[in-house]
């Protein structure tokens, strides 16, 4: 995320939009859990919101990546300091996402347990980001590399269940939320190439109407504001509005 101080509130903006993108599709995917209904995977739709969802997250890591690296070195704190704060963060972050594994193995089952899901990328791709903090257009030619290599990985299988995290499936890989680094990363430099184009310098470079004191717009960078928080609680509160209302009904 970016720093509290002088934040750009349309990236706030955007990543909230992406939350409501999420609740929206796990609302679908309970539905099918409760038997309500299988369009989550019958509906071509679904996989693309799901993508594009996913996707805006992955970008805007990039993004805040790049304005923060900016905002360090203006400061005076790039160099080891700026590395140190990125690894603890994305260790943090991929604490979260083993908590995530934990408890989707008591709720699942091993199977069906998240063992590398969206937050276990995130904090990785953070931890690992210092040395392509300055690539600029590179990080354009590398993320697309990258994303074109994990497409080119998705159609094959592999026998290297240790790589997995890396975008090595096995045959009749079966999960609830995969996200490798082969392609996923090539979005987080995709991501970093923008920050660093839009916000040279820590600063707007381009036109953008001030849309900040509107409610719907405030609401919105609210829910990107806490976007972890919501990640982490949303899909538990989800299941306890639907649980009594749909479960009876899914037992008939």
């Amino acid at each position: 995320a970016q720093s509290e101080r002088a934040r750009f509130w349309e990236i706030d903006v955007v990543r909230g939009v992406a939350v409501v993108m999420m609740v929206v599709y796990h609302f679908v995917f309970d539905l099918y859990f409760f038997q309500i209904t299988d369009a989550i995977f019958t509906v071509p739709f679904w996989f693309y919101f799901q993508r594009a969802t996913a996707g805006t997250f992955i970008v805007l890591v990039g993004v805040s990546l790049a304005i923060l690296a900016q905002r360090a070195a203006t400061q005076g704190r790039a160099g080891v300091i700026l590395f140190r704060q990125n690894v603890q963060r994305g260790l943090r972050i991929f604490g979260w996402g083993l908590v995530i594994t934990l408890a989707t193995r008591l709720v699942l089952g091993p199977q069906l347990a998240i063992t590398f899901g969206i937050l276990h990328f995130i904090g990785v791709s953070v931890a690992i980001s210092y040395p392509f903090l300055r690539l600029r257009w590179l990080n354009l030619v590398l993320g697309l590399l990258i994303y074109g290599l994990g497409v080119f990985l998705r159609q094959r299988t592999f026998d290297l269940p240790f790589l997995l995290w890396l975008g090595f499936e096995p045959e009749n890989h079966v999960y609830v939320d995969y996200f490798p680094l082969f392609p996923w990363f090539g979005l987080v430099l995709i991501g970093l190439w923008l920050g660093n184009l839009l916000y040279a310098g820590s600063e707007r470079r381009f036109a953008l109407p001030d849309l900040a004191g509107w409610q719907p717009v405030r609401w919105l960078e609210w829910l990107g504001l806490h976007s972890l928080p919501l990640y982490l609680l949303h899909q538990p509160a989800l299941f306890a509005v639907l649980t009594p209302l749909l479960w009876p009904r899914s037992l008939r």
